[in-house]
């Protein structure tokens, strides 16, 4: 493997580790992005369902009052239907409620103006556009997704602002009115009465019952610290109207319409301010659910930034590696060192002699035989010869006797090559080398 090949597969494997780590991201935005649009689109609902609050306490009081033969409860009916109008204008298309919001205000702004005659006529009329305002409520419910909460503390806050304690309100306004109308009915129709007052208290009972377990509930799964203290209190006084409602209609000649619309007057109060506290501390639990799903994308895209620079420096660091290694090597490794898998095969690469010994005794194989392989890479030139050593002479005694001048020596002869005899040194005699020093040394 080439010096370019291995640093190009290293580049490569450092880039191929961003298309994990980029699957996994785009998994974990999506999801996040989807659970916050989910959060989202339920505080839409949340507030259609505030909205919808005071419509449903005013229709119920329209409702009393025509019964009653009273007048002068629409202004704020018509008050709550155009809040709630504009509303609709905002969140209609996305939760899809417009088309059943055009209907029940045109249900409602059809209610006669005029205190009628007939109390059950009048009874009627507006029930059927209570039934209407209750199924908005459960459309409202699933488009915003606030029924598949998955937490159990917001789960059981929303049903019970949104399903039991508006079913609870509007049949505690039919059942005071029945009370009213059961009054003024005659001795024979006493049996059929007292049935539609225990239908009618049953309507009542329940869904509070339900209402007052399902916040429990709540209260006991939630994290938040204001949730108990804020909701108790209102339960605790909500319960107490629906029960004195219901003790007061137990008996219907007895009942005293007075008292019967003070009990109804009551609960209602007491009911909005329980469902203003409820979506309250559900719209809290809401966005901070959606607070903690932002700061996960956050995390999410630093995450994703630090592993691309972490990816960018590894893939530079090896092109810089490639680029500073010593020329003359073959690969990514020690400098200097050739692997095995470049060796000519067959055959073990001349490196040079052994340390401390003679060359090697086999000659290289001659080029073009089997053996032979390719021609050798080609080296670096050859050494140039070294200089000749300065020339040196000795001196000898002088001829003319003077024993402190000595005559120079003849030129050093060249070196001798290895394994031939060495020559008679000149200046000697039979062969001996002349002597060195003074002459009248001893010798």
């Amino acid at each position: 493997m080439s010096k370019r090949t291995g640093v190009v597969l290293r580049v490569l494997l450092a880039v191929a580790l961003l298309v994990p780590i980029g699957v996994l991201f785009s998994s974990h935005w999506q999801t996040t992005d989807e659970r916050r649009a989910y959060a989202d689109r339920e505080r839409h609902g949340i507030e259609y369902l505030r909205a919808l609050g005071p419509v449903t306490v005013a229709l119920v009081d329209a409702q009393s009052s025509a019964v009653a033969g009273r007048s002068g409860a629409r202004e704020a009916l018509r008050s709550a239907v155009e809040n709630t109008s504009a509303v609709d204008v905002r969140y209609g298309a996305e939760l899809r409620t417009s088309e059943r919001w055009a209907g029940i205000r045109a249900k409602i702004e059809a209610l006669p103006d005029s205190t009628p005659t007939d109390p059950a006529t009048a009874s009627a009329a507006y029930s059927e556009a209570g039934d209407l305002l209750l199924a908005l409520y459960a459309k409202v419910r699933e488009s915003s997704g606030l029924i598949r909460d998955p937490e159990s503390d917001s789960y059981h806050l929303q049903d019970a602002a949104a399903e039991e304690l508006p079913e609870a309100l509007v049949a505690a306004g039919r059942l005071a009115d029945l009370t009213v109308m059961a009054a003024k009915r005659p001795t024979s129709e006493r049996l059929r009465t007292a049935g539609q007052l225990a239908l009618a208290r049953a309507a009542v009972v329940e869904p509070a019952s339900d209402l007052v377990s399902g916040l429990r509930v709540a209260v006991e799964d939630t994290e938040s610290r204001t949730l108990g203290g804020n909701l108790l209190r209102r339960l605790d006084g909500y319960q107490r109207a629906v029960e004195t409602l219901a003790g007061l209609t137990s008996d219907p000649r007895g009942a005293d319409p007075i008292q019967v619309s003070t009990a109804r007057s009551s609960a209602h109060l007491s009911g909005a301010e329980l469902s203003t506290i409820i979506l309250a501390e559900l719209d809290i639990l809401l966005a901070e659910r959606a607070g903690e799903l932002t700061d996960q994308g956050l995390i999410a895209i630093a995450a994703l930034a630090l592993a691309v620079l972490m990816i960018v420096a590894l893939a530079a660091g090896t092109l810089v590696a490639g680029r500073t290694t010593r020329p003359g090597s073959a690969y990514l490794g020690e400098p200097g060192i050739i692997p095995a898998d470049e060796a000519r095969p067959g055959l073990a690469r001349e490196v040079g002699p052994p340390l401390g010994g003679p060359p090697l005794a086999e000659p290289p194989p001659v080029l073009g035989s089997p053996l032979a392989g390719p021609p050798p890479l080609a080296g670096p030139p050859p050494l140039a010869p070294p200089s000749p050593l300065p020339e040196r002479r000795s001196y000898r005694p002088d001829p003319a006797g003077d024993p402190g001048r000595r005559s120079p020596l003849p030129d050093w002869p060249d070196p001798v090559p290895a394994g031939q005899a060495n020559p008679a040194m000149p200046g000697g005699q039979d062969g001996q080398p002349a002597h060195w020093g003074r002459p009248d040394a001893a010798r």
